[in-house]
């Protein structure tokens, strides 16, 4: 049924424009539908966006209904709650990326903060996000900005967390064990990935929680005096933890190899190692890995010669990948 407060009628034209807004072109009993009103009630709402300016375009045809125009003359956006929310998470994580933007990002987000109503300007206020490398790519699992929200909200006022959480290897377990019970520190988003740092007072240690395998428990737990992260960069800790070390951000497991290729065809896939250019098809290569075994065969992947520096537990690595390729090719031969 339509709503008949000046209220629910606010609602709904704002829905229909941010329905516009993302799509192309939409059937008038679509947009019925996800209005939950008569298409005569959505011939209305559209009317009434005209009279504010916005060019709703209706298009006849067995395929007809309704798109918004782009233009020079097309007034100020609107947004709905989760739009304004999504677009204040973006412009933050964007202030912390380091691309060259985070000025303009914190001026747009400042601007955004201004117009926001005192309810969305409170939830805003509470976000607490570290952009971490390459924050804006990646492809992420989705993740309810609920949960962001509340996590930004317990790291404001150092309250404790608990939640269940969705082990990769077991997911259905996530409701059959005990809530975990985390102190938060840090929401940190790393190549689309949202991660919790906290710090476990059952287990003494920190720990990093991905935080779209995270369904919260209500109330938080009691308050914490908040304490730093080993070394008190947040960005190094989880770059060491993702390497496999417990304190410096440095791979466990470090070599340096010649490899029979320019430098030119190295330096794409050598991350976060040194490339040395030596010859038209000689580069020298220093680079890490968590074990040496993921390193020899990170290396052979390369599919080129390979002459190993150093140091000696590297050349040991190869030596055994040599021996489990020569039995696979065996096996394989037989």
């Amino acid at each position: 049924m339509p709503a008949s407060s000046s209220t629910g009628t606010s609602s709904r034209l704002l829905l229909l424009l941010s329905l516009l807004q993302v799509r192309r072109h939409w059937p008038g009993d679509a947009l019925a539908r996800r209005l939950g009103v008569s298409e005569r009630t959505v011939r209305r709402d559209v009317d009434r966006l005209r009279e504010l300016d916005y060019p709703v375009q209706a298009v006849k045809g067995p395929d007809g209904g309704y798109r918004l125009e782009a233009g020079s003359r097309l007034p100020p956006l609107l947004f709905d709650d989760e739009q304004a929310i999504a677009l204040a998470v973006a412009l933050r994580i964007a202030v912390g990326t380091g691309a060259g933007i985070g000025e303009a990002a914190a001026r747009a987000l400042a601007t955004v903060r201004q117009v926001l109503p005192s309810r969305l300007r409170r939830r805003v206020d509470t976000l607490e996000i570290t952009a971490v490398g390459s924050a804006g790519r990646g492809g992420g699992p989705p993740i309810d900005t609920g949960v962001l929200l509340a996590l930004s909200a317990a790291i404001r006022s150092a309250e404790e967390v608990r939640f269940d959480y969705r082990s990769p290897t077991r997911p259905d377990d996530a409701g059959l064990r005990p809530p975990r019970r985390v102190r938060p520190h840090h929401l940190v988003v790393r190549s689309g990935r949202w991660y919790l740092v906290g710090w476990d007072p059952e287990r003494a240690e920190w720990r990093i929680y991905r935080a779209d395998r995270m369904t919260l428990r209500v109330p938080n737990g009691p308050r914490f005096t908040p304490r730093q992260v080993p070394g008190g960069d947040v960005a190094a800790f989880l770059s060491a933890r993702f390497k496999g070390s417990e304190d410096a951000d440095a791979w466990p497991c470090q070599g340096e190899v010649i490899l029979g290729l320019p430098a030119a065809r190295v330096a794409p896939f050598a991350a976060d190692g040194l490339v040395e250019e030596l010859g038209p098809a000689r580069t020298r290569l220093l680079t890490g890995s968590w074990s040496w075994a993921a390193l020899a065969a990170t290396l052979a992947g390369f599919g080129a010669e390979i002459e190993v520096v150093g140091p000696d537990p590297l050349r040991d690595a190869f030596a055994e990948l040599s021996d489990r390729a020569r039995r696979a090719a065996g096996a394989a031969g037989d």
